[in-house]
């Protein structure tokens, strides 16, 4: 993948990583245990997109492109 392909996905994990942390922060206000899974779930979620992001921004230090 070249350095803009890496920083072009990098810019859609931030996006994602947005998205998910404020419906997270809606499903918090719910106190229903289904809104308890959701927000299981949505956590799982971040840390995914959060290790993926880390990823990409060691592979964008390391590309010369």
């Amino acid at each position: 993948m070249s350095r803009s392909q890496l920083i072009e996905r990098k810019q859609q994990v931030i996006a994602e990583i947005q998205r998910a942390r404020r419906e997270l922060e809606r499903v918090r206000m719910q106190p229903d245990p289904r809104s308890q899974r959701r927000a299981q779930e949505l956590e799982a979620q971040l840390a995914g997109l959060m290790a993926e992001e880390h990823r990409l921004r060691l592979e964008i230090d390391r590309s010369k492109d």
